[in-house]
Order: structure tokens, then C-alpha cells, then sequence
């Protein structure tokens, strides 16, 4: 099997489980408990969030909220921060931020989208504009979860704050976090990061905010997470992602290198009479986004999958609106009918170069054969 979704999901690492397994099977205290066993734990939390959050921000200017996943974090972000005024965020926003921002709309608040580049970054411009003395949130996607769409958020972010230093300033950093070399500017007040899609396991994320930010919690209860998301906190899942990201962190660089050479590799392999390529190629090289010419996307996945070959056709997260073209492929001005064969090619460190050319092999097929057959 080649498993090239990892932007859905990546395969959790099996050194950090063995380190991890024993919060589950040892020390599965409650870190809330007063008992040694549990405050030995509480400890544990701490550390974790230090230590995570030392790969990407500043300790003394910056905390961390663990929550349940990206999601949980996004909308806490935007259900805290977007509270007044109106909301600037962009139309390639993953569907945790689209969504909750026009939940926002329905209670009031005003939402206004940027539009989107043809690579899926958002018209820098255009977002400013819609920027003025009433915006209380502005959201901006780090890397487009479609496409692979860089924003300099360190710019923007800047750039917003000029217009209005009273708005506060909000990544999804989901697809960024462990993939990109960068860390957070003073001018971006929280950013959103996940543990299952850099070797950690589902059910935990993060919102990582700046500590003079004050915000509302966002599930209220026993005051767990600085009175900021009640519950008994995850600690084999947060010590699982502690472990993951320390790891990822220490071989960045490398596996930029690896990855940037698959993806050069399934640019090359991939028939250019019957493939688009819609990533360019200043795009994370973790997100290749391609369109068959002719063939629906949905109907080559499962063509691939009875072949051994796992892909994705855009947004896992949004797999459930059962709408035929998505959203933000659009809004990159691709018309219904390319819209209609995207392929979501998402590698992995893990992934080797025979892998990616058989693949590029198995795609090639699938839609030579498809096309004969309707020719």
C-alpha cells in the first residue's frame, strides 16, 4: 500500500507511541488529582507545553491551550476573538474557520472573505481592504490545505496590525506546524496546530495565543487549561505529540529536502496531456494539488485505492458536505469542469521514490484507461 494522504491524516509514530503507551497503561492518573501520582502528571502537561511551544514561539510572550484538535482550536480562536465589530478572513480558509466564521454571520457579526490567488493564497491586497476601525478578528490560513498555498502570515499579520492594532490576528497553522521552518511574529496573537498530522495521534491539537490575550474560555467545567478549555486533559495524547513534534522539529530541515524531491518527482511523472498541475511551485511541497483531464477525482480514488494507491480529492475535514466541487478550488478560478478531477497528493518524510513513481504509474493508467473507454 502507498499511502500519499498525509494531509488528511499521517501514520502516527511508532518510537514516540512506545514512549508515550505508558500514560495509558502506567500513568493514567487524572493530572487534577492532589495525590503524587497525579501532580507528578500535571507536571508531565507542563512540560509538554513548554516544550512544544518553545519550537515555534517564545515562552515568556506566548502560552499553549491543548485542546482536542485543529478544529477545537480554530473555533475557539474565532468564537473568542471574533466577538464585535466584523471579521476579516479568506475564502481558501480550511472548513473549521469557514464554518465557525459563518456561524459568526448568523449571530450577528459582520464576515467578509478575501479572495483567493489562482495558487490559493489570499489577495493580499484585497484582505486589507476589508480590514478597518471595526474589525475585531482577522483569520488567515498559514499553509491552504488544498492547494499548499503559502500566506506569509509574519507580513500580513504585520500589515493588518498597521491598518488596526486593535484587531487580533489568527493563524490555522495546521498544515504548517512541523513542516516549515518558522516561528510566530508579534503581531500574530494565536495560531492553531494539530498532532495527527506530524506523527502524533488523533484527538489532540493546540491553541497557541499570546499570554497578555485575554479571552473567554471556551468549554466551561473544572478549569483545566488556565480556566481556558475545562476537561480532563489528554496525556497520553498530548505527551504522544510532545514527543512527535520534538522529533519532526529535529529533522526539519531534512525532511523539507526529502519531500520537496517527491513532490519534484510526481510533477515529472504525471502525464501533462492528461494532469493539470494547480500547485505552483512555491506552494509547501507536502500539498501537491493536480486535476485530470476528463475523469472525476472521486472516480480515480477509488480506482487507486483497489490498486494500492491512497489519495485524497481535497479537504478529508470536508468530506462530509457531499458537495461535488470544493470551495476553495473554486475560488482559485478553476472552472467546474477542472474542478471536477482534483487530486490532493500529500507526501510524507516517510514516503521513499519508488513509491511516488509507481504512483505517478498508477494515475498515468487510471486515466489513460478512462479516457479510451469515453473517447
Amino acid at each position: 500500500m502507498i499511502y500519499l494522504d498525509n494531509a488528511a491524516t499521517s501514520r502516527p509514530d511508532a518510537e514516540c507511541f512506545e514512549a508515550a503507551k505508558k500514560y495509558i497503561l502506567t500513568d493514567y492518573y487524572n493530572p487534577s488529582a492532589l495525590y503524587a501520582g497525579g501532580y507528578n502528571l500535571h507536571l508531565e502537561l507542563k512540560k509538554a507545553g513548554r516544550n512544544i511551544l518553545s519550537l515555534i514561539a517564545d515562552d515568556e510572550n506566548y502560552s499553549i491551550i491543548f485542546t482536542s484538535c485543529g478544529t477545537e482550536a480554530d473555533n475557539q480562536a474565532i468564537f473568542c476573538g471574533g466577538r464585535r465589530g466584523n471579521v476579516v478572513t479568506t475564502k481558501g480558509e480550511h472548513s473549521a474557520v469557514f464554518a465557525s466564521a459563518t456561524e459568526l454571520g448568523r449571530r450577528g457579526i459582520e464576515v467578509r472573505f478575501a479572495e483567493l490567488n489562482p495558487d490559493g493564497s489570499v489577495d493580499v491586497d484585497a484582505l486589507l481592504k476589508l480590514v478597518d476601525e471595526k474589525t475585531s478578528l482577522v483569520s488567515v490560513i498559514h499553509v491552504n490545505n488544498e492547494t499548499g498555498a503559502i500566506n506569509n502570515i509574519a507580513k500580513i499579520s504585520e500589515k493588518v496590525k498597521s491598518k488596526n492594532p486593535r484587531t487580533l490576528f489568527h493563524s490555522d497553522g495546521v498544515q504548517a506546524f512541523g513542516k516549515l521552518n518558522f516561528r510566530l511574529t508579534e503581531n500574530i496573537d494565536m495560531y492553531s496546530v494539530s498532532a495527527h498530522k506530524i506523527g502524533g495521534i488523533k484527538g489532540c491539537g493546540a491553541l497557541i495565543k499570546r499570554k497578555k490575550l485575554i479571552i473567554n474560555p471556551y468549554i466551561y467545567g473544572g478549569g483545566q487549561e488556565q480556566n481556558l478549555r475545562s476537561g480532563t486533559e489528554n496525556v497520553f495524547g498530548i505527551k504522544f505529540f510532545e514527543l512527535a513534534a520534538l522529533k519532526r522539529f529535529k529533522n526539519l530541515d531534512k525532511h523539507y529536502a526529502q519531500v520537496n524531491n517527491l513532490n519534484s518527482i510526481m510533477r515529472e511523472k504525471l502525464d501533462k496531456r492528461l494532469f493539470k498541475i494547480i500547485s505552483s511551485v512555491n506552494t509547501s511541497p507536502y500539498i501537491l494539488t493536480v486535476a485530470a483531464y476528463g475523469v472525476r477525482g472521486e472516480t480515480i480514488l477509488h480506482e487507486a485505492d483497489d490498486l494500492g494507491l491512497i489519495i485524497g480529492t481535497g479537504s478529508a475535514c470536508s468530506s462530509n458536505e457531499k458537495k461535488r466541487y470544493s470551495r476553495v478550488i473554486l475560488a482559485c478560478g478553476i472552472s467546474e469542469d477542472m474542478a471536477d478531477g482534483i487530486l490532493r497528493i500529500s507526501f510524507s518524510p516517510e514516503n521513499s521514490v519508488e513509491e511516488i513513481e509507481r504512483a505517478a504509474e498508477i494515475l498515468n493508467n487510471i486515466v489513460e484507461n478512462r479516457r479510451e473507454k469515453m473517447a
